[in-house]
Parts: C-alpha cells; sequence; structure tokens
C-alpha cells in the first residue's frame, strides 16, 4: 500500500509566487531602482500582475528574507543594499550540512587562499606586517610540533591574511566559513600530523610571511600551495 501524502501544497500556487517573485526582480531592474528608492505597494502590485495579495505578500517576503527590501517607518517599502554574505551566514551550520556542501565549501577556502596572493603584495602596509610578526611570534613560543598548528593559531595567521587583502566581502566569508574551518580540522587532525609532503619540508607560517616580506605573489602562491598540500591531497583523494 502506497503511503498518504498530506498537506502538500498545489504546484500552481507554489509556481505563482516564484513568477511574482520573478517580475517583481524584474521591475526593479526594468525601472533602474537602487537602495533606498521606495517600491510599489502590496496591492499596486497585486492589480497590476492579475495576482492575489497574498501572493505579493509571500513574494516580497522571500525578498525581505534576502535582505532585498524592508519596511521603513512613513515610508513603506523600500530597496535595500543586501548582505550577500550574510544571507548565507544562517544556513552554514557543519551539523546539518552533507558532506558534499562541506568540501565544496571547504575547497572554496583554498581557491581564496590560493587566489589573494597579489592583493596582499598590492595593499599590506608595515603595520600589518608588524602584526602579523606578533601573530607569529606568538605561534613559534607556544608550538608543540613544528608541522602542525593549533586551530587557534591557524585561524589568526590566515584570518590576519584575509584582513590584508582589504577587501570587506572577502573578510566578511573567511568569517563565514570558520565553522567549516572547525569541522574540517576536527576530522583531519590527526591525518596531517603524519602527511608527507611532495617537497620534503613543510612551509611554516613564517616561511610564507618571510614571502610577503621579500616575495613575489607567484612565490607566494607556490609556498601558499605547499602549506595547504594535505589539503589538496584530500580533496582530490574524494573527488
Amino acid at each position: 500500500m502506497k503511503a498518504k501524502l498530506e498537506k502538500i501544497e498545489p504546484i500552481d500556487n507554489l509556481s505563482l509566487v516564484d513568477k511574482v517573485e520573478a517580475r517583481i526582480l524584474a521591475f526593479f531592474k526594468e525601472n533602474g531602482l537602487r537602495p533606498g528608492d521606495a517600491i510599489p505597494k502590496e496591492l499596486e502590485f497585486a492589480e497590476s500582475l492579475g495576482v492575489s495579495r497574498t501572493v505579493v505578500r509571500e513574494a516580497l517576503l522571500r525578498l525581505r528574507t534576502l535582505g532585498l527590501v524592508e519596511s521603513k517607518k512613513h515610508r513603506g517599502m523600500i530597496l535595500t543594499q543586501p548582505d550577500v554574505v550574510g544571507s548565507f551566514e544562517r544556513v552554514l551550520d557543519p551539523t546539518i550540512l552533507d558532506e558534499s556542501t562541506l568540501k565544496n565549501l571547504f575547497e572554496l577556502r583554498l581557491i581564496l587562499e590560493m587566489g589573494m596572493a597579489d592583493f596582499l603584495f598590492e595593499r599590506k602596509t608595515q603595520k600589518d606586517m608588524d602584526e602579523l610578526e606578533e601573530i607569529v611570534t606568538f605561534e613559534e613560543d607556544n608550538v608543540n610540533n613544528e608541522s602542525f598548528f593549533s586551530l587557534d593559531k591557524e585561524i589568526a595567521f590566515h584570518g590576519k591574511l584575509y584582513q590584508m587583502s582589504n577587501n570587506e566581502t572577502l573578510q566578511k566569508f573567511h568569517k563565514l566559513l570558520l565553522p567549516v574551518f572547525e569541522f574540517v580540522h576536527r576530522e583531519t587532525s590527526e591525518e596531517w600530523r603524519q602527511f608527507k609532503y611532495s617537497s620534503g619540508k613543510f612551509v611554516t607560517h613564517r616561511m610564507l610571511m618571510d614571502n610577503i616580506k621579500v616575495g613575489t605573489p607567484e612565490t607566494f602562491r607556490n609556498a601558499m600551495r605547499n602549506h595547504l598540500e594535505p589539503h589538496f591531497v584530500r580533496t582530490f583523494k574524494k573527488a
């Protein structure tokens, strides 16, 4: 006997909200609306689109959830500048994401850190380098294994690199992905203690820092690739 399915909403109703949401977004673009501009009321959208206010309200609620519109006292609904990264924050909990999603998110970290080299060299300041020196010195004074870093030291060093990029969105992504880093770190910490690097040696945080001082974006990328080699190996093994 087939299981009885209950409380399934009609497909037509759901697709209508989707269409209205898309049409409202198209309206914003077609009219060149910018953050801060007022948008039509629910009734106006409903009459123009030939749908109920309930459908329009649900479509606008979706846009509010995404941070695209908000209500302002005495002004009604206005278009807003969405927090692109913040929209992901609510769902990035490693305990509720599947392995494939976690793998993709961690791969994003590898991509970001390999791609930031030019920005670090272009935007680094003496203050940045002094702070990076403090992080590395503290790490060396408290290290137990020269080829393995505790999570807090790893986050401190790499977090500073993201900050040095002077790219606000990149910094937000770093903070956003921290729970994923912590999850992967717990899963792989013992495995990487025994890792054999292809070059025969591990590129430490001090080596990376010295590279930023006197190297080039290309030499830094090569050094970072070595530093992250265990993660690349594990990623490609599971590909």
